[in-house]
Formats: structure tokens, sequence, C-alpha cells
């Protein structure tokens, strides 16, 4: 079968894996109705494209904490992506280096930060929990950095884990056969490896519920790279993120995985740029399955986004030659939407472009 967009993966996948790995993936928390609505909420945002303007070349290239990268679109930390298929964080690292954009690897990766170096140059990013034993913590954030990994993406809506209800059912555990390799080689201290009660239990166990402001700062001190806040979605909190040394923002309800009923990422998105007011680049992941998608957070104030569950798909259909088609996919889908829009580089992408059922009625010249 041809596969002509994104999300013809997401029924291959479910084909391919067993039960209880596809719902870990697929799922979000209790009734699910932020899963749904970080898709839908795209649908209630059409376009006001503009025409008769030159787009014979359109520039998609941008910056992002300083580097350079092919396009807005980068890839979101998902866990234990050897679950999806055997190559997993090395054939991610792979197709995001070949397509030139950012790949976030998780704490709760079953690839190492070394290993995932080890696959070639490419920028990365380390997503981060904050555990109770802060030497864990300061232990996983040093060596990312030796690695050479460029930014931290900090977890900050996760004092406890949401709870997925179907991942309770199939009592998902990792499959034995695999491991949380950024957990191999580290003095663990306090973290008691003897308990077998489930991946969930023991994550949920060690995540710190106290984490807060202060642990920010500490962060500050242990390391010289950028801090990406991930998990914001009000003015009040993109405020303090910026007080207290936030490199930037990632607008995110963690995949629908966390509180049921926040809403969708692209719904909170504007209220967080309006907040930001420039001073640090806002990101956005949840629901992006469409170039069209693309432009409108663009449009909405976002930097960039980032995709999580259609890199899981297309990994678990067709490896790492499923994730790079996937980014060419999203590549192609957003460059024909600018320029069907009449915008020949990201700059020209703006409020004007789009229309949403929230906005207030827009005079429109002539009438």
């Amino acid at each position: 079968m041809e596969i002509t967009n994104v999300t013809e993966y997401e029924a291959i996948a479910k084909e391919k894996l067993p039960k209880m790995i596809y719902d870990y993936f697929a799922s979000g928390a209790e009734d699910q109705w932020t899963l749904k609505e970080n898709r839908n909420a795209f649908s209630r945002i059409l376009f006001r494209p503009r025409i008769l303007i030159d787009v014979s070349k359109i520039d998609m290239t941008t910056t992002v904490l300083g580097f350079k990268i092919s396009m807005p679109i980068m890839i979101a930390p998902t866990s234990m992506q050897k679950m999806a298929h055997p190559e997993g964080e090395y054939a991610v690292a792979r197709a995001a280096s070949a397509a030139g954009t950012i790949m976030t690897l998780s704490t709760l990766a079953t690839s190492s930060v070394e290993e995932v170096a080890s696959t070639g140059p490419g920028i990365r990013f380390f997503q981060l929990y904050v555990f109770k034993d802060r030497n864990v913590v300061a232990q996983l954030v040093r060596r990312a950095e030796r690695a050479g990994f460029k930014a931290i993406a900090l977890t900050v809506d996760t004092p406890r884990l949401g709870r997925r209800e179907a991942v309770i059912k199939n009592r998902f555990s990792l499959p034995p056969f695999l491991t949380l390799k950024n957990f191999e080689g580290l003095d663990l201290g306090k973290i008691d490896r003897s308990n077998d009660s489930g991946l969930a239990s023991y994550i949920a166990d060690q995540i710190d519920q106290s984490l807060s402001w202060k642990d920010v700062k500490w962060l500050q001190t242990i390391t010289s790279l950028p801090i990406l806040l991930k998990g914001v979605l009000t003015a009040e909190d993109t405020r303090l993120a910026i007080q207290n040394g936030a490199a930037g923002i990632i607008v995110s309800n963690h995949g629908a995985r966390q509180l049921d009923y926040v809403p969708a990422t692209i719904m909170a998105l504007e209220e967080v740029v309006k907040a930001a007011q420039g001073r640090v680049p806002v990101f956005l992941d949840g629901g992006i399955r469409r170039g069209t998608d693309v432009f409108k957070a663009l449009a909405l104030g976002a930097s960039g986004i980032f995709i999580g569950r259609p890199v899981i798909y297309s990994l678990a259909a067709e490896g790492e030659a499923g994730v790079r088609k996937a980014l060419q996919m999203l590549h192609d889908e957003f460059e024909l939407t600018m320029a069907l829009s009449g915008c020949r580089s990201l700059n020209e992408i703006t409020r004007d472009h789009i229309k949403t059922e929230w906005d207030p009625v827009r005079a429109v010249a002539g009438l």
C-alpha cells in the first residue's frame, strides 16, 4: 500500500505491535477527551490564503537555540522506542539527522545518550524527568552534556503519572529483553531496583512530587545547556518560566497522557505566546499530523513544533525508512501549505493567514 500521509502509519502500527505495546503508545488519560481534542482543535482553524505572490522559491529553514535546521518540524521525546522496532532510538536519530532536524531523546529510552550519539552527527536534545535522588538527575544531565546533546527539555507536568486506563488494564511492563539504558552504569543511590511491580509504578515512585521552580534554578547550576520547559499551558506559568531562566517553552499536555480535560495544545498556544512577548521561543507538541497543522501552529506564534506518535507509528511500520518518510511527507505538506498561502519564508507566516472560531469578527476591507 502506498503511504500518502503520516496518519496512515497508525493502522499499520496497530496491526504489527502487540496490543499492550500499541495501547501504551496510543492511549491518553482517563476519558481521553484531550487526546481527541489535540487533533480536533486543528480542524477549527481555517486559512486566509494570499494570492498572486511569487512562491517559486520557498525557504523553510529556521534556527532553534542557535542551531540551524531544515524545517520547524522536530522530534519529541517518546519513551522506549525499541518496543516499536528493534532499532528504536538509533533509527529515529539517524532519520532526524538525515532530515536535518532535531531529535529529543527520552530519559526513559531503550538506548542510552552515548549510544544515540554514536549513530553519527546530529542536533539532539535530552528530555529530563527529575527524580527524588538529585544525584541520579545530575549524572543523567552530565552524561547528556558529554555525549554532545545541545539542550535539556525538562518535563514539568508530571509530579505524578496520569491515569492511563488502557495501560492499567493491560498490566503494562517493559518487555524483559529491553532495559532503560540511561540508567545503566549510574550510581542509583536510593533507587530500589528489587521491586518488580512493573515499570510504571517503579518510575512513579521515583519521580519527585516536590519538584518546584527552585529546581529549575538548581538545574542551571549543574549544566551550561539551555533548559526548555516542556508542559507549560498558561500565561502565568510562562511568565514564571522566563523569570526562572528558561531558554524556551514547549506548550505540551504530554500527548494528553497526564490531566484529561486540559485544552488542546493548539488552543493553549496563543495565550503562552502572548505572555512570552518574544523573550524566549515557544514551541508546541501534541496532535500534529499534517503540514497544515504545522502552518497553523506557526501562524499562532510557535517557533516550531515537535511530533511524537507519528514517529513511533512510522518506526513500527517501516523502521528508519518509515521515520524518514514521515518527516519528508510533513516537510512536503508544510512547504505546499506555505506556497498555497502565499508565504515564501517562515517569517511571512502571520496570524492574518488564519482565522479561528474563537476570533472576534474581523473587519474585512471594503465591507
